[in-house]
């Protein structure tokens, strides 16, 4: 299965589904496509390199944090990210997710900005084994 992420009709926030043979290209799927959501991914350099660290019990819970966080990171430090290095291991009952994300500061003059993620959300959210690999899907507010 190659990976890949779509873009779904939603009434008012965006909707995606993405799809992946591992655990860590699926979570890469899904930043890029909420990365998508807010800039031209294409035209983000990348410049800085930032350690994404994240741990939950459900796998779920894992990708929403992990998500959560790059919307924090646009929020808060004003970068966007285009390149995604992700670890995923199972241990003592929870699962570890460390990410190097590489991007840069947002620059409203290049990145052709197209709507604002003010979160990620549970409504819809789901995260599944499927034949041949994994399934998301995930609903951002804007």
């Amino acid at each position: 299965m190659k990976a890949f992420h779509k873009f779904l009709d939603h009434t008012a926030d965006i909707f995606f589904v993405a799809k992946a043979e591992t655990l860590p290209a699926l979570f890469e799927q899904c930043a890029l496509a909420t990365e998508e959501t807010m800039v031209e991914v294409e035209k983000v350099k990348p410049k800085e390199k930032v350690k994404i660290m994240v741990e939950s019990a459900k796998i779920d819970g894992l990708l929403f944090d992990f998500l959560d966080e790059l919307v924090f990171f646009k929020d808060y430090k004003q970068l966007v990210f285009s390149k995604f290095e992700i670890t995923i291991e199972e241990k003592n009952g929870k699962f570890n997710l460390a990410c190097f994300a590489a991007g840069e500061k947002l620059d409203l003059t290049r990145h052709d900005p197209r709507v604002d993620v003010k979160a990620v959300t549970r409504h819809l959210f789901e995260v599944e084994q499927v034949d041949g690999g994994w399934k998301a899907q995930v609903l951002l507010d804007i």
